[in-house]
């Protein structure tokens, strides 16, 4: 694992994945001084999820697995708010807390995936299209029950490694689903509970849309 230095550190209630495209809106003077800083930098902060307590303030209780987002559009309001469109670069884990001064930072190391043997990959080669099918299968689902989602016919990488990260992004759980999946040692693994989550989902719509 590689050593970064102090990383700026945006705690929030949502997980975010490597490929996930979130907007994210900046109002604490806080985290306005750290988007300059990013902006004049290489863009990028680390994002983890809050465990326990608010965005808003500090005193949070935060998780040690993250994701690096980079700034892929920022806009400065005349308040002096900002409005941030970031994506998910690649995993991180927090070697160390800093003090939160001027905003959250933390010394990281990026965190690879474990390499997948060749039997590995061709089993996930093999899982990715039935789990690919399942979720469009949850896309279409939502789009009947009139739920917000992206489109069934929606295309996602060649590579299984990268699909299931975009799978995930873009399929309907929870934050503690999310950081399951963040938290995997593998992309195998991660396609395993990805499968169990989508099986999951597809139930309990099909359940509310036969109950009207």
């Amino acid at each position: 694992m590689t050593m970064t230095p102090a990383m700026p550190m945006f705690p929030l209630g949502m997980v975010m994945l490597p490929t996930m495209v979130v907007p994210i809106h900046v109002f604490e003077p806080r985290y306005r001084q750290m988007t300059k800083d990013c902006l004049e930098g290489d863009r990028e902060f680390g994002v983890v999820l809050i465990e326990r307590g608010s965005e808003v303030g500090g005193g949070d209780t935060r998780t040690d697995a993250g994701t690096v987002a980079r700034i892929i559009n920022a806009q400065e309001l005349p308040d002096g708010r900002w409005g941030l469109v970031a994506e998910g670069m690649r995993r991180i884990r927090v070697s160390r807390w800093l003090e939160d001064d001027p905003y959250p930072q933390a010394e990281v190391q990026d965190w690879p995936d474990t390499e997948l043997g060749l039997d590995a990959e061709a089993t996930m080669n093999a899982d990715l299209p039935p789990v690919a099918a399942a979720w469009r299968r949850v896309l279409a689902l939502q789009s009947e029950l009139g739920a917000p989602g992206p489109p069934a016919t929606l295309d996602v990488s060649d590579d299984p490694s990268i699909a299931v990260w975009q799978v995930a992004s873009l399929s309907p759980m929870g934050p503690l689903d999310r950081q399951k999946l963040l938290t995997a040692d593998s992309a195998a693994h991660r396609l395993s509970l990805l499968a169990e989550f989508l099986a999951d989902a597809e139930e309990i719509i099909r359940a509310r849309i036969e109950m009207g």
